[in-house]
């Protein structure tokens, strides 16, 4: 009965039956986490939450998001999309196959600076035609910048003696986010940001409280919205806004603050506030639920020749100067990891099976739950999967910690490294970077996929030792539950920075259904 795209039923006269449908607008989107779990909420096929703007300035990020803004222009997704993220066609043959759906994708994205004059002119025009078509059925999605809340990134200027916390444009970019909110006046919005923000000030005034005061009073009136915690049980000063991933059956530990509100005249009734939380009863999921069956993959060289024997040999050196660093650190304490590394050295020496840097088969996900929103049967190949390319001096390293975290089932920190594997870092040893080199752990969720994973991988080393490198993208992108059929746009540098910068979907799909529930309380997802 139906067609392929939304388009074709409107033209075939297929109309179905659904609930109300809330236009949704999706600020600071990076490659589009959050809309894509908002997305995800359907009634009859169709999206409950319907994207009708998503805003990004970076322009890697914002193909991302354009691309997969025209995979939700479908009911089902065409084969042609499936070719395209597995290098059989180009983009521009894409395009041409489906010009009225990519026009759509164009009309529902849109590459801005957030802030700017030029930004605040095309975006005004764009949201007061959303506000009149929506018929008050609005929602508003996204989290301003977050480099200036950031715990690293407040180190890191402080170590800038020219920089001024009440001049860095980052710390107010929440006020256009307000700014918009006052003039779409959606009947709910979602704000996500990073925990730093919640002890963030600027000349000694707390950022946090005024970023609440402003969302309560935003619309035109005092307390024009109410703030709805996710979080029954939060725990410390604010903790019911702060949402831990791994509570929710993501893969990863990720804290976030997430700010819900509702336009205080939408309440249905003041006792729905109490019956609003994400639940925490999907269990908890780990490392390799997601990444245990995908085939093996070596790193590469970088710096030098690359090949399978060129790497071979030097992972084989690698295992071997890191036993031999344990055993030549004389405290008897790494003997157990240094025989595992000799047995390591001879595994791999034998090995007949050669490994690649890039294994395109589509694989299992162990667990049930994640696999449902992980897995897409009809995938030709999987994308984003390649390793990246790593200094020779840094394997040894890679194949201790590894290693290390397989005998004690937790990573090591740089005092527990024998000497000879010290890195050349001055501050290796003042204890603030004792995690610098950091490997997840199989049997426990990841930590938090930063988009400091495009740098060197260092701190996102894969738990299995004969494979002595980092996470790839879409490893990554696993943790982070991108489904497979997600395809990064960019280089791959762009691709981690993406990732590492995103809502997790499937986090982002359990908030949805929660304001699904307030707008429409008579309605189950």
């Amino acid at each position: 009965m139906f067609g392929t795209s939304w388009y074709e039923d409107v033209a075939k006269g297929n109309f179905v039956t659904m609930s109300r449908i809330f236009k949704t607008v999706d600020l600071f989107a990076g490659p589009g986490g959050l809309a894509e779990g908002f997305s995800s909420i359907r009634n009859a096929g169709r999206p409950v939450f319907d994207i009708a703007l998503s805003v990004e300035k970076e322009p890697s990020a914002f193909r991302t998001l354009r691309l997969r803004a025209f995979t939700r222009q479908f009911r089902r997704i065409p084969d042609t999309y499936y070719r395209y993220i597995a290098g059989e066609i180009s983009r521009e043959e894409l395009i041409a196959a489906h010009h009225v759906e990519w026009k759509a994708a164009e009309n529902e994205t849109a590459l801005l600076e957030l802030g700017t004059d030029n930004a605040k002119a095309e975006i005004d025009q764009r949201l007061d035609a959303i506000r009149a078509n929506g018929n008050d059925d609005t929602v508003l999605i996204g989290g301003p910048p977050c480099q200036a809340y950031s715990l690293v990134g407040r180190a890191r200027n402080r170590g800038n003696s020219a920089y001024d916390a009440a001049a860095d444009h980052r710390h107010f970019l929440y006020r256009e986010y307000i700014r918009i909110l006052d003039r779409l006046r959606p009947a709910a919005f979602v704000m996500e940001n990073v925990k730093g923000i919640l002890s963030s000030k600027v000349e000694g005034e707390g950022i946090f409280a005024k970023v609440l005061a402003d969302l309560r009073n935003a619309g035109g009136a005092p307390d024009g919205y109410t703030l709805l915690p996710l979080v029954s049980d939060g725990r410390g000063r604010h903790g019911e806004h702060i949402i831990r991933s791994e509570l929710y059956g993501i893969p990863q530990r990720r804290h976030r603050v997430i700010l819900v509100g509702m336009r205080s005249d939408r309440l249905a009734a003041r006792s729905i506030l109490m019956n609003h939380w994400l639940s925490a009863d999907t269990g908890t999921r780990s490392v390799a639920d997601v990444l245990g069956d995908m085939p093996k993959l070596r790193s590469g060289l970088s710096r030098q020749v690359d090949s399978e024997s060129a790497w071979r040999s030097a992972a084989v050196d690698a295992f071997e100067a890191a036993a031999r660093a344990c055993r030549e650190a004389g405290s008897g304490e790494l003997d157990e990891v240094g025989t595992a590394l000799d047995a390591h050295r001879a595994t791999l020496a034998a090995a007949k099976e050669k490994l690649p840097r890039s294994d395109r088969r589509v694989t299992a996900v162990r667990d049930n739950w994640l696999s449902d929103w992980l897995i897409d049967d009809r995938l030709r190949a999987l994308p984003n999967h390649e390793t990246r390319g790593h200094m020779v001096t840094d394997l040894a390293r890679y194949a201790f910690a590894a290693t290390f975290a397989e005998r004690r089932d937790r990573s090591p920190k740089a005092s527990e490294y024998p000497r000879a594997l010290a890195p050349d870092h001055r501050s290796w040893e003042s204890g603030k970077f004792a995690d610098r080199f950091r490997v997840q752990l199989w049997n426990e969720p990841s930590t938090t996929i930063t988009s400091h994973i495009s740098k060197d991988g260092h701190y996102f080393i894969h738990p299995d030792p004969l494979q002595c490198r980092s996470l790839t993208v879409r490893e990554a992108a696993r943790l982070q539950t991108f489904p497979d059929n997600y395809f990064f746009e960019g280089n791959r540098t762009e691709q981690y920075v993406q990732v590492g910068n995103a809502v997790p979907p499937l986090l982002a799909h359990q908030i949805a259904k929660v304001v699904h529930s307030l707008l429409e309380p008579n309605t189950r997802d």
